[in-house]
């Protein structure tokens, strides 16, 4: 068994210089308080993480291997080609790629979002021509292997599902244990999706302020990515008003930036985590929407990557999202070989 030291991590809390040890390329947290022996321990000058989520990403728009190497070990995929999205690799990536998880195909109405938008690859969208298409489309996306389902209600960019279609797929989608995640944009469109039982919201609706009604009923029944970099202005003055609402209300919020739309940094996004505290997040909160799970249960299971940043928390919330953009993913093997 090799130990590592180092100054810092996040299990849920913050720990002070602890020890990890290392198992057969498994990272664990068995001896957190115990101190470092700088006879036997590997130091290691940064803090320790369980890995780092973005929970939206475009890979037909940018390279996975990049995202890796900007700190991300884990992405969802949220719009794809089926034949792309098959090839991802289930269980543990290899070296160089973070592990994805994906939604397959756009569903959309006929003619809907994002069938008319050049960055949208030839066969991502799936156009659900009825109730009676909505099984079809789901199975087909579940049948490659998608994680959950993605589906757009997009009514300033073209055609809408009607409310019996909407609900038909994420039915669907329900019934095969998927979860649906949505593209809400337009007048009305988020008040339609958690009336259908859509469990995530692929983005924090900006095209309206949303009542605060509909707030507790989206914070009640579902979760919201918050990809509040990708705007600027009134669309994120009113992102962020909406997302600080949801939050106090006890809603869940996932880090995820829309990665591929525009020029987004290739890793963690020290904006997006700056938007996470304007509206509202602590810093326990932040991480917990960065990190997929319970961050002590993770350790707890002995994972084989983590994410590390150099030295130590900055006292400033802004430095602090600056400083989450050093993170690097780590495998419990390199850790080993660095020895």
């Amino acid at each position: 068994m090799t130990t590592i030291a180092v100054r810092e991590a996040w299990i849920g809390r913050w720990t002070g210089p602890t020890r990890f040890t290392l198992r057969g390329g498994r990272i664990g947290s068995d001896a957190p308080e115990r101190p470092a022996d700088p006879a036997t321990d590997l130091p290691l000058d940064g803090t320790l993480f369980p890995g780092f989520r973005d929970a939206h990403v475009h890979l037909n728009l940018v390279d996975a291997r990049a995202l890796f190497a900007g700190g991300l070990d884990e992405v969802h995929d949220l719009g794809a080609r089926l034949d792309a999205a098959a090839g991802w690799r289930r269980g543990d990536p290899p070296p160089g790629l973070p592990r994805i998880r994906f939604a397959g195909q756009f569903l959309t109405a006929p003619g809907g979002y994002p069938s008319d938008r050049a960055w949208a690859a030839a066969g991502s969208v799936r156009e659900v021509t009825g109730p009676d298409d909505a099984d079809a489309a789901v199975t087909e996306q579940v049948c490659v292997g998608a994680d959950f389902i993605k589906v757009t209600v997009n009514s300033a960019a073209g055609p809408v599902f009607d409310d019996d279609t909407l609900a038909a797929v994420v039915a669907a989608a329900h019934r095969l244990s998927r979860s649906v995640v949505a593209h809400a944009e337009g007048d009305g469109q988020a008040a339609r999706a958690v009336a259908a039982g859509v469990d995530v919201l692929a983005h924090t609706p900006w095209t309206e302020r949303l009542g605060d009604d509909l707030i507790r009923a989206a914070a009640a029944s579902m979760r919201w990515i918050s990809t509040l970099a990708i705007h600027d202005g009134a669309d994120r003055l009113c992102a962020v008003d909406n997302l600080r609402r949801f939050h106090a209300a006890g809603g869940r919020v996932r880090y995820g930036t829309d990665l591929g739309n525009g020029d987004l940094p290739l890793g963690v996004n020290a904006a997006e985590i700056a938007g996470l505290f304007d509206a509202g997040l602590t810093r326990a909160e932040v991480l917990a929407a960065l990190i997929d799970g319970d961050a002590a249960a993770r350790f707890a299971a002995g994972p084989r990557r983590i994410c590390w940043v150099p030295g130590v928390p900055p006292p400033d919330d802004r430095d602090f999202a600056t400083w989450l953009t050093g993170s690097r993913v780590a495998t419990g093997t390199d850790l080993e070989e660095a020895q």
